[in-house]
């Protein structure tokens, strides 16, 4: 009997995906269309009250929601919102413990594994996998996000928000992967992550290697053949508008101090944004992905901890009251949606002091729970209830569908491929168990990890091929994954070969596509020269036996570029 219904739920799954496919619907993960049968009725009525609240707010406030994404980097789950373990890690974050308080505390919000992938998710609503932005990129990237990538701000733009990005992208370096590029009315970013902030001389002479930057600082060394692999013509980060020329902003680097201003200048571009919009009542999305830190730390230590990170998150506290008496002094809270979060779990693995897993096992690049669930919060007075602790899945993909969804533009989602994101518009508006995903799928790069359904979780790597393992895990009575279970989990067994062959056999129908490379910083109005030479090949092409541009497009794609062919002075 029990073989029979599985039966049926797999025919009836496939249905529904072959309506996906037949007709207007976005095109989710296969394991979607599992809970849509099971769940899709009882999903039916409850849109028809969400989409009678969403009006009657419009009507109230004479336009949909403004929406505040406000994203930082490498943080566990428990360092944030939940002030009793903060009193044994010695450090406090009461703003955003008080935020947690006024709205939902999640305890599931999962990531991808590291900076640039979960920064893709988000944008796009698909796993970095079928995008090509699984790789963590670093100076030159010689990449980035492709233009035929459809963006939240581009979507939200078809229903008449204004949007606008500040901080930390970490989307690569090519042109298309500019935001001014992807649908942002205005944008300042930083292409790469927070390691540049070491390309300068006070890191060179306390925390690099010697001679890996500025030679200059050494004695010569009659070896070094190739001096110019060296990354130099970096930028800080990049200013533009849609449509509109695109420019170095700040400081150029060399100057630590210039690095350190950026963190105030995103605030304040991002809060001047919210004022201009809020005078003429244009519903607005912005993006304050904080840069968080440099990679030397602060002058100055305002905790007991004095750890790297817990040093950076109480300036974000800092940070988030001000947004808060922002939108207060504006009389618009009532009317914004607001979601904290991080990217992805603790850099636990060769990082600076005070990244600890905290609860969970493993951090930033690991498919174990630390690395891929963080701290996350979302609040919006008078729609989301107070004293929320949320146990539901929800996935950073699901946050491009959701506020597609609160902004009246899912129409404007593309068909022609998978979003992963599912709307958790309910979830919002519900809370607690009104969540649409009981799955995640992990990946590392494109390799396929993981597997997440319901309380249980399934390690794919390392498993013996063709045999069965101590691979199962029960994230409720062993949440650090400590104890794989092999016969005690049998039942469960096919469970995730099913899902797993779903996904796989649904992803040859939409195939992934590659990484998008180029030269970067291409399109720039006015680069210095330095940056000029760092979007050109560091030697004449036609002098060597082969394409180097060829090179470029066959390069792996969970490989970096630079220190191969670098961009250099000539």
């Amino acid at each position: 009997m029990l073989r029979k219904l599985a039966v049926v739920l797999l025919v009836a799954a496939f249905a529904n995906i072959a309506a996906a496919q037949d007709t207007d619907r976005i095109v989710h993960d296969a394991e979607y269309y599992v809970l849509e049968t099971l769940h899709g009725d009882i999903w039916e009525i409850e849109n028809q009250d969400l989409d009678a609240r969403l009006a009657e707010l419009r009507e109230l406030h004479g336009q949909p929601p403004n929406i505040i994404h406000v994203m930082w980097d490498d943080t566990p789950v428990g360092e944030l919102g939940i002030p009793e373990l903060q009193k044994i890690r010695g450090f406090e974050t009461p703003t955003i413990n008080q935020f947690a308080a006024e709205g939902i505390n999640f305890m599931r919000m999962y990531t991808e594994p590291s900076c640039t992938p979960s920064r893709a998710a988000a944008m796009t609503g698909r796993h970095a996998v079928r995008n090509g932005m699984y790789n963590v990129g670093f100076p030159y990237e010689y990449g980035g996000l492709a233009a035929e990538e459809v963006t939240i701000a581009e979507v939200l733009s078809t229903a008449g928000y204004a949007t606008a990005f500040y901080g930390k992208s970490h989307l690569g370096d090519v042109e298309s992967s500019y935001l001014s590029n992807q649908g942002f009315d205005e944008a300042i970013w930083t292409p790469y992550n927070q390691v540049p902030s070491l390309y300068v001389p006070q890191a060179q002479l306390t925390a690099l290697t010697p001679g890996t930057l500025f030679p200059e600082l050494f004695a010569e060394d009659p070896y070094d053949m190739d001096p110019n692999w060296r990354p130099t013509g970096y930028v800080w980060a990049l200013q533009g508008t849609k449509g509109g020329p695109v420019t170095e902003f700040g400081t150029p680097p060399f100057d630590h101090d210039g690095y350190m201003a950026l963190e105030d200048q995103f605030q304040d571009a991002a809060f001047d944004f919210i004022r201009r919009q809020a005078e003429v009542d244009t519903p607005f999305f912005v993006a304050w992905w904080p840069q968080l830190t440099s990679f030397l730390g602060f002058p100055d230590r305002v905790t007991a901890s004095g750890g790297f990170i817990q040093e950076a998150l109480v300036r974000l506290d800092d940070r988030v009251a001000e947004l808060g008496a922002l939108l207060e002094e504006l009389g618009i809270e009532d009317n914004t949606l607001v979601v904290l979060m991080a990217d992805n779990g603790p850099m636990v693995h060769n990082g600076p002091p005070g990244f600890v897993e905290t609860l969970y096992t493993g951090g930033k690049g690991d498919y174990t729970e630390g690395g891929v669930r963080v701290p996350a919060m979302a609040r919006w007075p008078g729609v989301i209830e107070p004293d929320q602790v949320v146990g539901d899945i929800i996935h950073i993909t699901d946050l491009f569908t959701t506020f597609a969804r609160l902004g009246g533009a899912l129409d404007a989602i593309p068909r022609d491929r998978i979003i992963d994101g599912v709307d958790q518009t309910s979830l919002l508006l519900n809370g607690d168990t009104h969540s649409r995903r009981d799955y995640v799928t992990i990946y590392t790069g494109p390799i396929l990890a993981a597997l997440v359904k319901g309380r249980y979780k399934r390690h794919l790597i390392g498993a013996q091929p063709g045999l069965s393992g101590p691979e199962f895990y029960d994230l409720y009575n062993d949440p650090r994954e400590d104890s794989g279970r092999m016969l005690p989990m049998f039942p469960a067994k096919g469970m995730f070969n099913q899902m797993k062959l779903r996904h796989q056999l649904w992803a040859t129908r939409y195939p992934n596509t590659g990484q998008n490379r180029g030269l970067p910083f291409a399109g720039l109005e006015n680069p210095r020269p330095e940056v000029a030479a760092a979007g050109q090949f560091r030697v004449d092409p036609d002098t060597l036996p082969f394409d180097p541009y060829e090179f470029l497009q066959l390069q792996p794609e969970w490989e970096n570029i630079d220190r191969r062919w670098g961009s250099a002075g000539k």
